[in-house]
Formats: C-alpha cells, sequence, structure tokens
C-alpha cells in the first residue's frame, strides 16, 4: 500500500479540474503540495485557498510543453520539500473537428500540453524517483479518448492514445530497471520495484477542459474562423462536459484509492469498458472500426 501522509505531491494542472481536485485530497490526507499551472492567477488561489486550510503547499507557474520550465518545477520541489513521492501528469488541453480540418496549430498545442508535458516530467521525475530508493508513483492522465477514436475528436484522440502508449511502456521500463540483479545489494533494493506507475482513463467529468482555449499560447491562435464540424465538436464537448455523473472530487477519490493499491488501470466510468472490448474486437478480427456511439446507452451512461 501507498503512503500519503507527509509525502510530496506534485500536480500539474492544478489550478482547476482534476488537478485541483487532485490538490484538495491530497492536502486532506497530509500531503505536501507543489501545485503547477500555466494560470498564475489561478494558481495563486488554488495555493492560498489551501494554505487556509492548514495545507502545505507552494506555487509554481508552469507550462508543461517546455522542458525548461518543468525542470524548473522539479527544481523547485527538491528546494522546498527535499523528495517527490508522487507525481501528477494532469494538464491537458483539447481541440476537436474533423481531422483534415485541424490547423497545424492545434496539433502543436494540444500535442505540446497533452503529449510533451507528459513526456517531460516522466524524463525529469523518474530519475528523481528512483534514486530516493523510497516508495513513489506517477500518474499520467490520459482519457477514454486513449482507448476509443470518437469522430471529430482526432487531435485530442491522437494526443491521448500516445500517453496511454506512453504510460504501458513507463510501466515495463520500471519494471526492467527496477529488476532484482542477482546477488547484489542494489538488486535486493530493486526487488521491490519502489516507483510505479497509473494511467488515468475518465469519461466525461465537469471540469474547465472544454474551456481550455482561454489558455492557447497568441503565437498558437488560428487566425482563421472555425469551421462546421469544429463548432459542433465544441458544443458536443460543452454538453458532454456539463452532463458528467461523476466529479472531479469523485475521480479523485477512485484515483487516490487506485494510488493506494498500487493499480495500473485507473477507468473511473465502468460503463465505457463495453465500447472499448468492441474496439479491441474490431482490431482481432480485422473489420472496419465501429463507431464507438454506436454502443450508446454504454457511452452515454459513461459520462
Amino acid at each position: 500500500m501507498f503512503e500519503f501522509a507527509g509525502k510530496v505531491a506534485v500536480i500539474t494542472g492544478a489550478a482547476s479540474g482534476l488537478g485541483h481536485a487532485f490538490a484538495q485530497k491530497g492536502a486532506s490526507l497530509g500531503m505536501k503540495l507543489v501545485l503547477a499551472d500555466v494560470n498564475p492567477v489561478a494558481l495563486t488561489q488554488t495555493v492560498d485557498a489551501l494554505r487556509e486550510r492548514g495545507a502545505d503547499a507552494i506555487g509554481v507557474p508552469t507550462d508543461v510543453s517546455d522542458a525548461a520550465q518543468v525542470e524548473a518545477l522539479a527544481q523547485a520541489a527538491l528546494a522546498a520539500f527535499g523528495k517527490v513521492h508522487l507525481l501528477f501528469n494532469n494538464a491537458g488541453v483539447g481541440a476537436g473537428g474533423f481531422v483534415w480540418e485541424s490547423p497545424a496549430n492545434d496539433w502543436s498545442w494540444v500535442f505540446g500540453v497533452n503529449v510533451m508535458g507528459v513526456a517531460h516530467g516522466v524524463r525529469v521525475f523518474t530519475p528523481i524517483m528512483l534514486a530516493q530508493n523510497e516508495p513513489a508513483h506517477i500518474v499520467n492522465t490520459a482519457s477514454v479518448a486513449g482507448l476509443l477514436s470518437p469522430p471529430a475528436m482526432g487531435v485530442y484522440n491522437a494526443s491521448k492514445h500516445a500517453v496511454v502508449s506512453l504510460t504501458e511502456t513507463l510501466y515495463h521500463d520500471l519494471q526492467l530497471a527496477q529488476a532484482p540483479v542477482a546477488g547484489t545489494v542494489a538488486g535486493a533494493q530493486a526487488a521491490g520495484r519502489q516507483v510505479g506507475c497509473s494511467l488515468l482513463c475518465p469519461a466525461f467529468v465537469p471540469t474547465g477542459i472544454a474551456d481550455a482555449e482561454r489558455a492557447r499560447p497568441s503565437e498558437l491562435r488560428n487566425a482563421g474562423a472555425p469551421t462546421r464540424s469544429q463548432i459542433a465538436a465544441d458544443r458536443q464537448l460543452h454538453r458532454a462536459v456539463q452532463s458528467g455523473k461523476l466529479s472531479a472530487a469523485d475521480v479523485a477519490d477512485i484515483t487516490f484509492e487506485a494510488i493506494a493499491a498500487r493499480r495500473f488501470y485507473i477507468v473511473t466510468h465502468p460503463g465505457i469498458m463495453a465500447t472499448v472490448k468492441l474496439r479491441h474486437e474490431d482490431i482481432e478480427q480485422l473489420r472496419e472500426p465501429t463507431d464507438p456511439m454506436s454502443l450508446k446507452p454504454e457511452v452515454k451512461n459513461a459520462g
């Protein structure tokens, strides 16, 4: 079991949505918090509110798409608390519309945050955790969009599929790196596999992901007007997010329970699994992809 009290958690995207809920949950469990977000005003408000409730927390404004800023985040965490035991690579953004109508800026922005943000977190923090030689854990936030391929969500889907593959590979790499070496002290220590990881795949949850556009850097904003497919996808996302049956706090509870049990796959909405199974059957039987919305009761109930 992973113990939380007194341990240090680093959370990206911590000023809203799931990240904010992770911070609140961590604080309630007595964790020391290093909170990162691209919005410095919202970040300061989050840190201040947690401190008022007695939490030991600092805020570090961070654009996770920038490798240097993630490295600075790690150094700030070590300077403040000396160690890092729990990392949430959680920051995420989204863009919709038909794949061929997604401008290059959409790909650069979404992949910069959703994929490179996770990659930077893994690259920077994993060596720190391994060197500590004590229990530590990494949680990468993907989505059911990393397990399915809904229409008009190509950029987001592709980014979250990348996070799924990255995290599954991270699991295997950690197993290999911490495999015992017979006859050595280091091998005996490594046998415990102190550093673990989890893949979080939530469905629709009422968060600010649908309003992520406001955080897009000016240099990556699109000059042209949105297409009909992009407008429709945006409306659908807003409706789906607001209709989510689980709150961010619910997802945080589920996630921390999974971390405590060292469980890898965290699927917060089990109703979606029928559609995941259908996709896998398509692959196994070499048939054309089934529309993920064809099992509408399961898909809708998953939100």
